[in-house]
């Protein structure tokens, strides 16, 4: 498989690729929060909801969702109640709140707070998203906005913005939206949070193309350890070929046996062209056809492809010179590169103590018998020189 690492195994939760898709446009400033520790800190905040806080992302983490570090001396006091209520009992709660930016900007915010489960229907985060919608309420009178100049200026400026914002929030089907400043905002009938935008907090398999397998399914699993069985095979019987020469027409079982195993690892590599692989760098599943193929071109295949060649066959019919099947006999040592098959695998399972140990008894055993092969092939050539050519 290509550029495999740890983690195979488990199905991609794609919950924050979900909500980062489905809130953007309206929704652009949200945060999700933890449900299960006290105060609900912030575990994550898109770039909107740091636009709109005037805060860097790593000054608002482990801060609490209730925003209460954005509340100021306007904040009301029930509508913090309703936050810390909502918070307190998993409930889905609509406000609209006057919050204050890091440089002591008063900014009114339309705010939703909605419960995230997991597969247990269990509330683990907090989704809250942020609607900036100063304009659309009454100025905020300060100290510095009760001049005249300054006044005339908000006004002009909430005025041009009214434009651009009914715009982004108008739904296709309507028609208009008067504004007065003495009713409350009519932006909680159309920023309603639906189901399609709280998908549960779960592990969810990604969808992939068709001819794509996923890495993880039954179907790979299985075929996974018959490739590395196939490796220990060929890992025994290499060596022993190489060293005892058992290469000619006679030895038909033994070649239609390692036939087989070479179209077997094959197939391998055709499959691993379509099957998913997880990056290494951003743990994505991916299942784009072409990115799966260039990877794999470029780590696993020709090291695969030195491997499945059929020297048994060319060797087997290999008659004409000595020296050519000498070459052919060296060759059938590059089939160790099968052995990269169970390197590639051994991330997965060196966290068990077990596994580790059944692991070093292989090697032990393989190192064994490679060196026992060795000894008799060197053994083998000193007794064919004969007595008066050894030194």
């Amino acid at each position: 498989m290509p550029g495999s690492r740890r983690g195979l195994v488990a199905p991609q939760n794609t919950f924050l690729e979900s909500i980062i898709r489905k809130c953007s446009g309206a929704h652009n400033a949200f945060i999700l929060s933890n449900a299960q520790i006290v105060d609900y800190p912030i575990v994550y905040s898109n770039d909107g909801f740091t636009k709109l806080s005037g805060c860097l992302r790593t000054d608002l983490m482990n801060k609490s969702s209730t925003c209460n570090f954005m509340y100021g001396e306007l904040t009301n006091a029930e509508t913090q109640t309703k936050i810390r209520d909502a918070l307190e009992n998993c409930h889905i709660e609509q406000v609209e709140v006057l919050l204050y930016k890091k440089n002591k900007t008063p900014i009114w915010v339309f705010m939703q707070i909605a419960p995230i489960t997991n597969e247990r229907d269990t509330v683990v985060l907090y989704l809250c998203t942020f609607t900036d919608i100063t304009a659309l309420k009454q100025p905020i009178e300060t100290d510095e906005t009760k001049t005249g100049f300054s006044k005339f200026a908000r006004i002009a400026k909430s005025v041009t913005r009214n434009r651009s914002i009914l715009m982004n929030f108008a739904a296709p089907n309507t028609k208009s939206i008067s504004i007065d400043p003495t009713k409350p905002s009519q932006l909680p009938n159309l920023l309603n949070l639906s189901a399609e935008v709280l998908p549960s907090y779960r592990q969810e398999a990604p969808s992939t193309p068709p001819h794509i397998i996923l890495h993880y399914c039954t179907f790979k699993t299985v075929w996974d350890w018959v490739i590395l069985l196939l490796t220990f095979y060929t890992s025994l019987l290499v060596p022993y070929h190489a060293a005892f020469k058992s290469k000619s027409l006679d030895d038909v079982p033994l070649l239609v046996i390692d036939s087989i195993v070479d179209v077997i690892f094959f197939i391998d590599i055709i499959l691993n062209f379509h099957t998913t692989y997880v990056h290494t760098k951003s743990g994505e599943v991916i299942s784009d056809p072409k990115r799966i193929r260039k990877t794999y071109l470029k780590s696993w295949f020709v090291i695969d492809l030195l491997a499945c060649l059929p020297y048994d066959v060319f060797n087997a019919f290999q008659e004409a010179e000595e020296r050519y099947g000498s070459i052919f006999s060296a060759l059938k040592v590059l089939r160790l590169l099968r052995l990269g098959r169970v390197f590639r695998k051994l991330d997965n399972y060196l966290e068990y103590g077990a596994a580790v140990l059944l692991l070093l008894i292989c090697v032990f055993v393989l190192v064994a018998h490679w060196f026992a092969c060795v000894w008799y092939t060197i053994g083998f050539q000193e007794g064919r020189g004969g007595p008066g050519k050894r030194v």
